[in-house]
């Protein structure tokens, strides 16, 4: 009987034993497997990361490359970049930045490409920006019927001649351009005005400000707009209409300005190729857009010309946009904080 017990216990922990080497064999395999996979899918993780980090990246770089509006950086900061030395222009305008911080309290600048866009971009981004509405007179009038109403209407063949900036685009073909350039203009300035959000309509404006195909047809719509309210002025004058505006007796009293196909073909034109606006033609542009545009220029400093504001006579309820230049050319984006 002892040795049936004995048989019996020791087949019984053979078993076991054999089982167990099995189990053993298949749970090391299991922990290899799960080991294996854990790493692989952590290595896959990193991967991703990474991928997920330089193409998040590389989107940033490339709208940072592309935006025409940089965001914000400190006046003293850029100043003290930008004007190094101690020659007496340096120091000019060191003094100059000084002044807009400590007495106008602008404390921070946005820098605006610099081309021959460079003044209606700086406009027009802080009319978006600010969700700034459509003027008076745009609410009443479709824009978009402007080019027709000029071509046909009014008989001005010659903006078949308009030049569309750096394209110098002229020809037949300008009608259909030009109602281009005035549908994306209503299209974006009408949907960035609804947006009530701050922070979206920054990021709208982000977006639309990066695109320099779009960004052109803004601009050459509101080129057309400044031609399109000197040629009604000039009629209203030919005609003795309503009085109209001083800034149009300064405008037609050049010599390269007398008449509106001499003003496009002399100064409108070239906006965006080889010139920038003009003294007049920001007059102009603060009048169409119904808003008051204060610039403080910095090469002025310590004369009454250091602060002007465009146009000079204006209504109460217009709103004020600021900019600062430092030669009249090229214009950047002040920001006040008190």
């Amino acid at each position: 009987g002892r040795h049936e017990v004995w048989s019996w216990t020791t087949v019984t922990k053979e078993s076991l034993c054999l089982m167990w080497q099995k189990v053993k064999v298949q749970l090391t395999l299991s922990m290899s497997f799960l080991a294996a996979v854990f790493w692989f899918c952590r290595r896959l993780y990193s991967f991703l990361a990474q991928l997920l980090k330089r193409w998040s990246n590389y989107l940033q770089r490339k709208l940072i490359r592309n935006l025409s509006v940089l965001t914000e950086v400190d006046l003293l900061g850029y100043s003290a970049r930008e004007w190094k030395g101690e020659t007496k222009q340096a120091k000019h305008m060191r003094e100059a930045y000084e002044e807009l911080f400590w007495s106008c309290h602008i404390k921070y600048l946005r820098q605006v490409r610099r081309d021959n866009y460079s003044v209606v971009r700086a406009v027009l981004f802080q009319i978006f920006s600010q969700g700034i509405p459509f003027p008076s007179w745009m609410k009443e009038r479709d824009i978009l019927k402007l080019p027709e109403k000029l071509l046909y209407s009014q008989g001005c063949n010659w903006i078949q001649q308009y030049s569309f900036g750096p394209e110098r685009y002229t020809g037949p073909n300008a009608f259909g351009k030009l109602r281009k350039c005035m549908e994306a203009l209503k299209t974006n300035w009408a949907e960035i005005s609804a947006t009530k959000d701050h922070e979206e309509r920054g990021n709208m404006c982000n977006t639309l400000f990066s695109d320099e195909n779009k960004e052109h047809k803004l601009y050459e719509a509101i080129k057309f707009i400044m031609l399109y309210d000197v040629v009604e002025a000039y009629e209203q004058i030919k005609n003795r209409g309503k009085p109209v505006h001083n800034l149009f007796s300064l405008l037609f009293a050049r010599d390269s300005s007398s008449d509106p196909l001499s003003f496009m073909m002399n100064h409108l034109n070239s906006i965006g190729d080889s010139i920038c606006l003009g003294q007049v033609e920001l007059f102009l542009l603060g009048y169409v857009l119904e808003v008051k545009i204060r610039v403080y220029r910095l090469h002025k400093f310590n004369t009454e010309e250091f602060q002007v504001n465009y146009p000079a006579e204006y209504r109460r309820e217009w709103n004020e946009i600021s900019l600062l230049t430092e030669d009249d050319h090229y214009y950047h984006i002040p920001l006040f904080r008190t």
